[in-house]
């Protein structure tokens, strides 16, 4: 189960965010994030999978059709190395 908590500039993800999670939040996922977002912090994602990761690029996509770039904040390493391993890292400025 997946939770996004919103702070300012900041959306909290918490959870797991893996193919089953991301049905469910695909239908609304233009909404998940307010104008003001800036960061996703993911120090609080337990797991996520290529699905998840594919979930993510969509949310950071979406925010470059604004002009605005989400920074990924604390990923996890396993995320660190999907992105890695998909070559994504130019799609992602990450803090750990």
């Amino acid at each position: 189960m997946i939770t996004l908590r919103h702070n300012g500039e900041t959306c909290y993800i918490s959870g797991s965010l893996q193919l089953e999670d991301i049905a469910g939040l695909w239908p609304r996922h233009q909404q998940l994030l307010t104008a003001e977002t800036r960061y996703l912090d993911l120090s609080e994602l337990n797991y996520s999978d290529s699905a998840g990761l594919a979930f993510l690029l969509q949310l950071w996509q979406q925010t470059t059709a604004t002009d605005t770039q989400v920074r990924l904040i604390a990923p996890s390493e396993q995320l660190c190395r999907l992105i890695a391993l998909y070559n994504l890292q130019a799609f992602f400025s990450s803090h750990h």
